[in-house]
Order: structure tokens, then C-alpha cells, then sequence
């Protein structure tokens, strides 16, 4: 990870907020040091090239995401409170950085050296905070057994981040009526029935 400097983060926020806005395809990174008010070259002094930029977004995000869960979560031991704050935790970053949110959930699939090359090792450290809690909830009998790790990501993530993605494009506020829903939802998918 690169020492993130005061700049570095201007320079992270304004590609952001430029990606979102214009679209990584679209965006140059002229329109990024514009953003952060500094010269272009300044840009080649914290990062390779736009991909290498997207990338340390991704990253920078992420680290953010999970501290935020794990602080969330520390301390707490019922496996179905740990999933409740994990998905109210999940929702409300996506309502309240929702430039992050679309970067995250499509601007990255417009860069061929993302999708090709990255291995997002950070991305699989947070989906594994939710696999291990519902294995813990599995070893305590609480939540089902049939769901495997993968099928657990793909199922739950994926119900997430169309709330997350609808979120953004709608230019709605996620609602407590939807993060109940969403619960309801994850309960049902997951939790024994008595």
C-alpha cells in the first residue's frame, strides 16, 4: 500500500468523485488533477497510470470498509447480531459514499488490467468477515448448513449490492423500511427454522 499523504488522499477523493461522475472510460487523468487542483504530473508521482489510480481507490476503500466492520463488530458474539451489523454497516457506506459505491461496483469493471490482473486480496479479506460469520453461526447451529462459502457471497453480496447499486442510480436514500426487508430477507436465506 502507498504512504497515503494528505495529497495522495486529495488525489484519491477528486478521482473518485471524477470516475463517478464521468466514468473511468471516459475520465482522463487531466480531469483528475483539475479535481485536486494540482498539476498533472503531480498524479505520475503517486500513481503508474488512470488503471494503477483506480486501483489504489479500490484499496483505499476497502481498508476503510474494513475497519469500519470490524469496529463494528468488535465485541459482539451472537452470530445474527454480527450479520444484522454487517449489513446495516454495508448499507450505510454504500448511502453515504456513494461516488465509492459506483466506482466500486462499476467503474471498476471498465478497466482490463482491474478485471484481468488485480488480485483483490482486501476484497477477499471483507467478503471473509461475512463468510466467517455465518460459519460461526452454522457451527452454532443458528444459521443453515446447506449454503457453502461461495454460494453464501454470491447469494447475500449479491442481494446487497443491488440495494446498494439501486441506492445510487435512483438517487434514493436507503431506507429503514428496505434495511428491514433486507434482514427479513437475510433471515429467511439463512437463519434455522424451529
Amino acid at each position: 500500500m502507498k504512504i497515503q499523504s494528505d495529497k495522495y488522499q486529495k488525489i484519491i477523493q477528486a478521482a473518485t468523485h471524477v470516475f463517478a461522475s464521468k466514468g473511468f472510460y471516459n475520465s482522463k487523468v487531466a480531469d483528475v488533477a483539475a479535481e485536486a487542483d494540482v498539476a498533472d504530473g503531480t498524479i505520475y508521482l503517486y500513481f503508474k497510470n488512470k488503471d494503477d489510480l483506480l486501483i489504489s481507490i479500490f484499496e483505499t476503500s476497502i481498508d476503510t470498509f474494513i475497519q469500519s466492520v470490524e469496529k463494528t463488530l468488535e465485541g459482539v458474539q451472537d452470530p445474527i447480531e454480527k450479520l444484522h451489523r454487517f449489513i446495516r454497516l454495508h448499507l450505510e457506506l454504500v448511502q453515504n459514499n456513494q461516488d465509492v459505491a459506483q466506482v466500486l461496483q462499476i467503474e471498476l469493471r471498465q478497466s482490463s488490467k482491474f478485471m484481468k490482473e488485480y488480485a483483490a486480496t482486501r476484497f477477499r479479506e471483507y467478503l471473509d468477515i461475512i463468510s466467517n460469520i455465518l460459519e460461526e453461526g452454522q457451527r452454532k447451529e443458528i444459521f443453515k448448513k446447506k449454503f457453502q462459502k461461495i454460494s453464501i457471497e454470491e447469494t447475500k453480496l449479491f442481494n446487497i449490492r443491488k440495494i446498494g447499486y439501486q441506492t445510487f442510480i435512483n438517487k434514493k436514500v436507503v431506507s429503514k423500511r428496505k434495511n428491514f426487508f433486507t434482514l427479513r430477507y437475510i433471515g429467511k436465506k439463512f437463519l434455522k427454522r424451529e
